[in-house]
């Protein structure tokens, strides 16, 4: 009986081994690169990494942000993501020379740590993908604090407020109160915040920590780590005190979905690929069973709509490029004399140049690579019409056409009908004189089922 505590002990061993082997394990940070312009690929990879962090218990992750902004629905769902980890998540504006600008504003603000690196600024986040450029302000005009934030009464307002669009105010207004609303969720400088969406201001890392914009100046990750050691952050879940010095760095590095999300989404390869679908179906159309062009064209044009459903796609430019396609393909066709064609290349070129509608750098149509496919377009329908045009020409190779003036044999001899070979068919012939077998003979008429010949004469 003495021997059942040992048992128990030597039992339990193994399991006390990993209870105090689990909490001496060092903490492991998660780092999701955020680099280039904002989009559905950048909103994936992100929201994706957040997951991952949560599913493999990480202590904390770390977007490592670098971009001169992006699209604001994408910049939305990044945010959202954010706000629903259950994991912290610090956003980190690295390495030196690194920016975030427009929309890495945004991200910045709506993260439970805020930091950058030596070098690094943020701001400029006045929105200009939704309602078009931002409005000069008139000449002279001063570039104020807000409204209401000094003791001048006269002050004038920012210049985002002095546009005469409604549509730009009221884009502007919204952005100005959800950063505001960030801003106040993290407890940082809210009126700065309003500053750099309605004047478009920036500040550099030293200033950004001075007014309380960030929480933290770290030169790299590790450095970060150390830094935030037993720091208390809210997420999802509740606070959390973070635990990260020392801690494991894991890079996450972008997987093929995100690389061919990032290459489908980009707004000229999005362009591209709708208008290679669309010539794909027209070839198959024209010359029903080649199968290839139809397939090729079926999934570049399946391709381009989802790409177009995840950008801010305009759907009138839309519209214009689908219809001046479909003038293009129809010049072929019909006796328009080039107003079919004309009208076609502008409703395309019009319609290309709107089909995105958004200013952000990266993610607008080239005008170059516009006229390219304008100019590709024409030649194509210059080729069809010509081959078109050549093929009329060509002598008929089939029917009553091709039978008259063939050349023949006669099959038996014949006084009036017989039988002859023609074009490796048996026909019945009817012939204006007496002809014997093996006779080389011409068709001439076609009555029916029954040709009509004559002998041909030596050298003939």
């Amino acid at each position: 009986m003495k021997l059942i505590p040992w048992l128990r002990t030597i039992a339990l061993a193994p399991l006390a081994w990993l209870a105090v082997a689990s909490a001496t394990a060092a903490p492991v940070v998660n780092v999701i690169p955020v680099t280039g312009p904002i989009g559905p690929a950048s909103a994936d990879f992100i929201q994706r990494g957040i997951d991952r962090a949560e599913h493999d218990g990480a202590d904390l992750v770390v977007l490592q942000i670098d971009t001169p902004g992006g699209l604001d629905g994408s910049m939305r769902d990044i945010i959202k993501g954010i706000l629903a980890a259950r994991v912290p998540v610090a956003a980190y504006v690295a390495p030196s020379g690194a920016r975030a600008a427009s929309a890495g504003t945004y991200i910045l603000y709506a993260s439970p740590v805020a930091a950058m690196a030596p070098g690094t600024n943020l701001g400029a986040a006045t929105p200009v993908a939704v309602g078009g450029p931002e409005l000069p302000a008139p000449p002279g005009t001063p570039q104020s604090p807000l409204p209401g934030k000094t003791g001048d009464k006269d002050a004038a307002p920012a210049k985002a407020e002095k546009s005469d669009d409604p549509m730009t105010r009221k884009h502007v207004h919204d952005a100005a109160a959800y950063i505001r609303g960030l801003a106040q969720l993290r407890g940082r400088n809210a009126d700065w915040a309003e500053r750099a969406v309605r004047e478009a201001v920036s500040l550099s890392a030293e200033e950004a920590l001075a007014q309380k914009v960030i929480d933290v100046i770290a030169t790299d990750v590790p450095d970060l780590s150390r830094k935030l050691e037993g720091r208390t952050v809210k997420t999802a879940a509740g606070e959390r005190v973070l635990h990260t010095d020392g801690a494991t760095i894991n890079t996450m590095a972008p997987d093929w979905r995100t690389r061919f999300l990032a290459i489908i989404t980009h707004p000229s390869i999005a362009l591209i690929l709708l208008t290679v679908g669309f010539y794909g179906l027209v070839f198959e159309l024209m010359n029903p069973g080649m199968v290839l062009p139809g397939v090729v064209g079926a999934v570049a044009l399946l391709i381009a709509l989802y790409a177009l459903q995840l950008l801010p796609t305009n759907y009138a430019g839309l519209a214009l490029l689908v219809v001046g396609l479909g003038f293009i393909v129809a010049e072929v066709f019909l006796p328009s004399y080039g107003s079919l064609g004309i009208g076609g290349v502008i409703a395309f070129v019009v319609g290309a140049m709107m089909l995105v509608d958004t200013d952000i750098p990266g993610f607008g149509v080239p005008t170059s690579l516009v006229a390219v496919l304008a100019i590709v377009t024409v030649l194509f329908v210059f080729a069809i019409a010509a081959a078109a045009l050549k093929a009329r020409r060509r002598p008929v190779v089939s029917g009553r056409e091709q039978l008259i003036g063939s050349a023949g044999v006669m099959l038996d001899d014949s006084d009036a009908e017989g039988w002859a070979r023609v074009h490796s068919e048996q026909w019945r012939v009817r012939s204006t004189e007496p002809v014997k077998q093996g006779t080389q003979v011409r068709v001439t008429g076609k009555d029916g089922l029954v040709l009509t010949v004559t002998p041909i004469l030596e050298g003939g």
